[in-house]
């Protein structure tokens, strides 16, 4: 049980960083070059963890690399960028709340790993306690805005489960530089199409792009891919509830602004989901195998062990 809270508080570094790239790239970083954007998030995270793992992909590891790559960081990074800028972040972070359930569901069905009742439980108490949190009534609703917010959170979940589902036998470290460098190459040359030369930064949105690229994507996205192979996916999903939370708690240090008592009582609530999602000792899944959601057993039951070291990351 140490352990499982040793994975779930690296885990939630993730979302946490991600609460806050949205209040440094609508502050910092320039609003009419979300392909750039995205790209210059994206390729030096990926390239600084090259670096540190000095792993290149082999075998499947170089298509598996571009279509997470594609999934999880170039459709991801732009969709998030239009709901951005088309939705207040309200809205924004009440669709994306919906991925802990999102995440359970694509679980169910890639991977076999059936939801308990208790983490959809806590998806559900966390999701009002986000609408309480964030929604008030005066929210401008664009319905572009909601779709794109809604396929971002279907692309990322889908992406997250088939990064679970194909990483049993490869680094952590190597398999998120090599999606990440895929996804910032997909990326550049769309950006240098539609978008023409690089944007001129200044001093503060260098710094702004150093902080989004290095702990808002390189060690956010570890941490992420980290915790879905120790824990059940359930409670990784609902982790990501701290995302709109950290939002909402940013506000509140940088604007003073006052958190109201249905704020107050969102707050609790989300919490509440939070601490639900946390795995068990002793319980079996509905599979009848052991602690429920372990990784280990679904990896031990679908993951053959490599049989030499040429055949790894194949």
């Amino acid at each position: 049980m140490e352990a499982n809270m040793r994975w779930m508080a690296l885990t939630a570094i993730a979302p946490v960083a991600w609460g806050t790239n949205y209040f440094v790239t609508h502050q910092y970083l320039p609003d009419d070059r979300p392909l750039y954007g995205a790209a210059l998030r994206a390729l030096p995270a990926g390239l600084v963890l090259l670096a540190l793992c000095r792993q290149r992909p082999r075998g499947a590891w170089w298509w598996r690399s571009a279509v997470l790559g594609l999934l999880n960081v170039s459709i991801f990074f732009i969709l998030v960028y239009v709901a951005s800028q088309t939705l207040p972040t309200s809205l924004a972070s009440t669709v994306m709340a919906v991925s802990p359930l999102t995440m359970m569901l694509m679980a169910w069905l890639l991977i076999s790993e059936r939801p308990r009742t208790i983490h959809l439980a806590g998806a559900g108490i966390g999701l009002a306690g986000v609408c309480s949190m964030l929604l008030t009534g005066t929210e401008d609703a664009s319905v572009r805005g909601v779709l794109a917010s809604a396929a971002a959170m279907v692309v990322s979940s889908f992406g997250h489960i088939l990064t679970r589902r194909w990483s049993a036998d490869a680094d952590v470290l190597a398999s998120t530089a090599w999606q990440l460098t895929a996804g910032g190459l997909l990326l550049l040359p769309a950006a240098a199409a539609a978008e023409g030369p690089p944007p001129a930064l200044s001093a503060s949105a260098l710094l702004a792009f150093a902080y989004v690229a290095l702990i808002a994507t390189a060690l956010a996205f570890t941490a992420w891919f980290t915790g879905l192979r120790h824990l059940p996916v359930g409670t990784v999903g609902l982790l990501g509830l701290l995302n709109p939370l950290t939002g909402v708690l940013l506000g509140t240090v940088i604007a003073s602004e006052v958190l109201t008592v249905q704020q107050l009582g969102g707050l609790v609530l989300v919490l509440v989901g939070v601490v639900l999602g946390r795995p068990t000792r002793g319980k079996r899944d509905g599979n009848g195998r052991g602690p429920a959601g372990s990784v280990a057993d679904n990896r031990s039951a679908r993951v053959p062990r490599p049989k030499s070291r040429r055949t790894q990351g194949t």
